[in-house]
């Protein structure tokens, strides 16, 4: 079984501490900013918890054998989306109940031509953009996530206790895989419409949605392979060897490259069209001086480094440079999820200072102590599975 060590559990609730006493800080000075410190900080933790519940179906679905030895991983990580997902409607019916002005277009009058805010534009999208569809879609992502989380979760659990192979749990979770999948596959986009892109409400991108769950697997995987990593360290995963770690490597690196995919194509083709109402979006963070260092350093490391970094076979399977690597993804697309909401909401005003340093630490704190507690309630190590020895014996 696994059991945190004393000192990190120490470090883990230290940093709960201190992003609770960021938030306390940040409401009684600046309350517009720190809701948005909030939102960006439980956006970011919030896709790592659902890509894994995204990685654990996609297993199941392509009936794949090379991740079984390290399961447990990211079925730990599934354990936080219940957070993330009641601090998300948190906010969203904050917004709801006009006790932030994250979303403009919930402000009143703003859709009714009688009234002096009236906005065209933002009225012609009312049929999508109303407070009472916008609540519902919001409660329906959250607990139809969470319900196919826990429910493969138990079926993992359920298949070790089986014995044998775990033949007939699996393929339970093969049909609840299917249809998260599909599910997911809509609800990301339409999540990523509701809780980001519609903060700039003139503004819109076919591409948003694949641009979010690039982000969102590229730090998933990150995170994968950074517990993994030190579960073996500690002695637990016996049987992860440097094929799953390059593997891993690979997905990384190849994520990484999507993102920035995703990126140059949604920005190149709105500033060669150099449509007003489009290049609004790009305007603010590149000639604000608050956003314009950081939006470039950002989209930077987070290509060039792994890009570079990550490149050979080797550097795939050394562990030092993977951890090295990872920590500097997960900065960067910390930073980029700062980028996503900040200009929308805080506009001249945003800045990254020690408040938004501290309500990341304080999720991390809180990530740690959630995943290790899952990871502590059953073994670590998977005992059946279809395709465990598969997996056991993977050579790439």
């Amino acid at each position: 079984m696994f059991q945190l060590n004393k000192k990190l559990h120490f470090t883990s609730i230290s940093m709960i501490v201190i992003g609770l006493l960021s938030l306390v800080i940040g409401f009684m000075s600046d309350a517009h900013s720190t809701w948005t410190n909030l939102l960006f900080n439980n956006y970011f933790f919030l896709g790592i918890s659902l890509f894994a519940v995204v990685f654990v179906a996609i297993q199941y679905v392509a009936e794949a054998g090379w991740s079984t030895v390290f399961k447990r991983v990211p079925e730990a990580m599934m354990a936080f989306l219940p957070y993330a997902g009641i601090i998300m409607l948190f906010i969203v019916i904050a917004a709801v109940m006009h006790w932030n002005h994250i979303y403009h277009w919930l402000e009143p009058g703003i859709m009714d031509p009688n009234e002096p805010n009236y906005d065209k534009i933002i009225a012609g999208k009312e049929p999508y953009l109303n407070a009472p569809f916008f609540l519902i879609r919001s409660i329906v992502y959250v607990i139809i996530w969470i319900y196919c989380a826990r429910k493969l979760r138990q079926l993992s659990i359920k298949g070790d206790l089986e014995g044998d192979i775990g033949e007939r749990s699996f393929f339970k979770g093969l049909r609840v895989s299917g249809w998260f999948l599909v599910f997911f596959a809509v609800t990301s986009c339409t999540a990523a419409w509701d809780w980001i892109m519609s903060i700039d409400t003139h503004w819109f991108s076919t591409l948003f949605g694949w641009y979010i769950f690039s982000e969102w697997a590229t730090i998933g995987f990150t995170t994968i392979l950074l517990i993994a990593l030190f579960l073996q360290k500690t002695g637990h995963l016996p049987d992860l060897n440097d094929s799953h770690i390059h593997d891993l490597g690979k997905f990384i690196f190849a994520f990484s490259i999507v993102w920035t995919y995703m990126w140059f194509s949604q920005f190149m083709l709105i500033w060669y069209a150099n449509i007003p109402e489009e290049v609004t979006y790009f305007m603010q963070r590149i000639e604000q001086s608050n956003y314009s260092f950081l939006f470039w350093f950002s989209m930077v490391i987070n290509f060039v480094v792994p890009l570079i970094m990550l490149m050979s076979r080797d550097a795939k399977r050394n562990k030092t440079i993977l951890v090295i690597v990872s920590t500097v993804i997960l900065i960067g697309h910390w930073i980029n999820s700062y980028l996503l909401f900040a200009p929308g909401t805080l506009f001249e005003h945003g800045h990254l200072g020690l408040i938004e340093v501290g309500v990341f630490l304080g999720f991390i704190g809180l990530f740690i102590q959630i995943v290790s507690r899952t990871l502590s309630k059953t073994s670590v190590e998977i005992k059946s599975h279809p395709y465990l020895d598969e997996s056991k014996h993977l050579h790439t």
